[in-house]
Order: C-alpha cells, then sequence, then structure tokens
C-alpha cells in the first residue's frame, strides 16, 4: 500500500515538474520584445557584431601608423676568434671585432609611409562608418517591414476568424438541409485561399524577423513587437526638403564618398613613395678590429648603398600612376552614382507622399465598420454570399494596399536618409 502511494506520488510530482517545463517552453517561445525604432538603433550600435569587428580595423590601422613611426634598428655584429693558421699577431683567441650600422631613408621615404599610414586610418574609418549606414538603413527598412506585415497579418487574422466561424455555421445549416452544399464549399475555399495567403505573409515576417533580430544580437526566441506612431498622412515633408539641399548634403556625408576621395589622395601620396623609392637609401657603419690585417686596434667607418644603374623603381611608379587615373574614375563613378540614387528616388518619394496624402485619412476606419455592418446583414440574409465574400474580398485588398502604401512611403523617407547619409526624414 505505501509503496502504490509512493509511486503514485512520484507520479503526480514527474507531470508536475513535466507542465511547469512545459509552460516555462511556452513562455520562452512566445518571449515578446516590444521596441521603438530609437531602441532598437541603440541595440544595433552596441551589439551588431559586423559593427563590432570593422571597428577593430580601425585600430589595426592607428598601429600601422606607429610602426611607420618607428626609426629602423641599428645592426651590430661581434666576432671572435677561434682558428687560424700562420698567427703573427699573436693568439688567435685575442682576435676580437665589433661592428655597428644604421640604415638612413632618402628622399622622405618615412615622412611618405606615416602619411599613407595615416590616410589607411581614414580608410578605416569611412568604411566603418559606411557600413554603419547600409546596416542602419537595413534595420529600420526591417523595423517598419515587420510592423506593417503584421497590421497586414492582423487583417487576415480577423478574416481568417470571422469565415471559420461562419463556415461552421454553414455546415450545420447544411445536416440540417437549410442551404446547398456549394455554399459550404464557397465558403471554404475562401478560406484556404486566405490562409495560404497568410501563411505566405508569415514566412515573410519570420524571414524578417530573423534577419532584425540578427542585427541587434537578440534571442533567437524573441518575437520583435515593433512600436511606430505613424503621422505622416496629410504631411508634406518631402516636398518641404529641396532637391539640392540633398544632394549637397550627400556630397559632404557620403562616407563612400569620402573613401572614394581619401582613396585618389592615397593613391597620389603613394606615388610619390615610388619615385622616392628609386633614391638608394645607405648604410653608415663603425668598425673595430683588435688584431686588424693592418695593426692592432683598428677603428673604421665606412657607408653602403645601392648603385641604381638598372632598378629604378620603373614598375612601382608607373603602377602607381595608373592606380591615380583609376581612383579619378572612381570618384567620378560614385558621384554620378550619388545623383542618379538621389534623383529615382526623390521622384519616387515624392510621388508616394501625393499618392498618401490623396486618400482620405478615415478611409480606413469607415471601411472597417462597413465589413463589420456587411457581416451583420448576411447573418440577417439581407444579403447574398457572394456579396458577402466579394465585400470580403475587397476590405482585405484595400487594406492591405493602405499597409503597403504606408510601408513603401516609410521606406522612401528611409532611402532617402540613406542616400544622402543624412537623417532628414527620421521618425
Amino acid at each position: 500500500m505505501i509503496k502504490r502511494f509512493i509511486c503514485h506520488l512520484i507520479l503526480v510530482i514527474i507531470i508536475c515538474i513535466s507542465f511547469v517545463i512545459s509552460c516555462f517552453a511556452q513562455n520562452k517561445l512566445s518571449d515578446s520584445l516590444k521596441l521603438t525604432v530609437k531602441q532598437a538603433e541603440d541595440l544595433f550600435i552596441k551589439k551588431n557584431l559586423q559593427l563590432i569587428a570593422q571597428h577593430y580595423n580601425i585600430g589595426i590601422a592607428e598601429a600601422q601608423v606607429i610602426t611607420a613611426k618607428i626609426f629602423p634598428n641599428p645592426d651590430f655584429g661581434f666576432n671572435n676568434g677561434i682558428y687560424a693558421n700562420n698567427l703573427t699577431n699573436g693568439s688567435v683567441l685575442g682576435e676580437r671585432s665589433v661592428s655597428i650600422s644604421q640604415l638612413f631613408t632618402t628622399s622622405g621615404k618615412r615622412n611618405k609611409n606615416i602619411r599613407l599610414a595615416k590616410i589607411t586610418v581614414d580608410q578605416a574609418k569611412y568604411q566603418f562608418f559606411d557600413l554603419l549606414r547600409t546596416l542602419k538603413f537595413t534595420l529600420r527598412n526591417d523595423f517598419y517591414n515587420i510592423y506593417f506585415q503584421e497590421q497586414s497579418a492582423k487583417v487576415y487574422n480577423e478574416e481568417i476568424s470571422s469565415l471559420s466561424k461562419t463556415l461552421t455555421v454553414f455546415k450545420e445549416q447544411y445536416i440540417k438541409g437549410n442551404i446547398a452544399k456549394k455554399e459550404v464549399l464557397r465558403i471554404q475555399s475562401q478560406l484556404y485561399s486566405l490562409q495560404a495567403e497568410f501563411n505566405n505573409l508569415q514566412i515573410n515576417i519570420d524571414t524578417v524577423q530573423s534577419e532584425f533580430r540578427l542585427l541587434i544580437k537578440a534571442s533567437p526566441d524573441e518575437i520583435v513587437e515593433p512600436i511606430v506612431s505613424y503621422d505622416l498622412d496629410g504631411k508634406d515633408i518631402v516636398a518641404s526638403v529641396s532637391y539640392q539641399r540633398l544632394l549637397d548634403s550627400a556630397y559632404l556625408n557620403r562616407y563612400d564618398l569620402k573613401l572614394a576621395k581619401v582613396n585618389l589622395d592615397f593613391n597620389s601620396v603613394n606615388l610619390q613613395l615610388q619615385k622616392a623609392m628609386a633614391v638608394p637609401d645607405f648604410s653608415l657603419s663603425l668598425n673595430y678590429d683588435r688584431l686588424g690585417a693592418y695593426g692592432t686596434n683598428f677603428l673604421g667607418a665606412g657607408i653602403e648603398f645601392n648603385l641604381p644603374f638598372f632598378n629604378r623603381n620603373q614598375g612601382g611608379i608607373k603602377q602607381a600612376r595608373i592606380a591615380i587615373d583609376q581612383s579619378k574614375v572612381q570618384l567620378q563613378n560614385q558621384q554620378n552614382q550619388i545623383e542618379s540614387d538621389l534623383a529615382t528616388n526623390f521622384k519616387a518619394a515624392l510621388r508616394l507622399e501625393k499618392l498618401s496624402n490623396g486618400f482620405d485619412p478615415h478611409f480606413k476606419t469607415d471601411f472597417t465598420n462597413l465589413i463589420q455592418e456587411v457581416f451583420k446583414n448576411y447573418e440577417k440574409h439581407n444579403i447574398s454570399m457572394l456579396e458577402f465574400l466579394d465585400f470580403y474580398d475587397s476590405y482585405k485588398t484595400n487594406t492591405l494596399q493602405l499597409n503597403t502604401l504606408q510601408l513603401n512611403r516609410v521606406i522612401s523617407l528611409e532611402q532617402l536618409n540613406y542616400v544622402t547619409g543624412t537623417s532628414f526624414f527620421n521618425q
């Protein structure tokens, strides 16, 4: 009896533990992370691994400046006698010689290398800030994509829930013989179509959620819930900023353009360095020989350098000149790309702004109220099933289009921020 009681008690404990673990797991899977776009940016700046890794390149480049500033070490040599034939100056063990030499660079090679190293630091910084601009654009795009797609998902949820209830009622009425089977099948067909569309939408949301979590280094179990206050309706935001102002800002603040300019500076300094490399460096040396061939305690000095008869760094100089021409072309291409991108995105943003502001701000609310009345009238058999489904399909389509329009308008503003390198239109 006691054993049976203990077994039952253990079984109950196991069931309770399993239930607690199951509940914890469900809660863990459904953890939500509510964020404003500003909070998301703060997490991104602090935690994004791509940014952290890229920032290390700045430290590496700064270390190269230290290396460039350091003078070469002097060379030291020591020789002690061990064995020799025909000694003339006493024991070979007394023979010792010492030499020291120092390399000296010419034509300002050291200063030119320092300048190149400093430019490399600028290159690393511009690459970092350009990556920051690109990832920030992706972050904000994902943020608003999640929000507006979730708004569309709510429409699907409401319509699927409503049609599911309707289908249940229709099946009951069909069993009673009050309606034809084709009406049940029509509702079923509409419901399955909505469920398939909703599934595709959910896959898109999950994909964007995954990318967004990676950007802010959130847990894979967390579901991001963007907090957005959309207040662009009726506002001429893009039209209030001139195209020339946007273009000037892009020229001033685009770090990829700054990188193209500094690459030209790098190659210009590199050409000077390559020309300086044609001038040979020299070494000064001081030698001491205790038992030299010409007498004891011999002290001598010397100089050593290459004779530039054949190699005058012709290839390096030519490469540097070609690199300058290449950098000029790349800089011009970057400027043209900025102008083209800005013109295209500015026109698109103006067009979306005009289209969005042309919508009645009460349209969505009025249409939602209308569809609720349609559902009531259908339950009272005041309208046919085809009219009911047509209204529902129209409601879904228009609501989704409105969400897409609002998303596209926000994204167009983010695109202008990205192209200009300036937060003109941050929400």
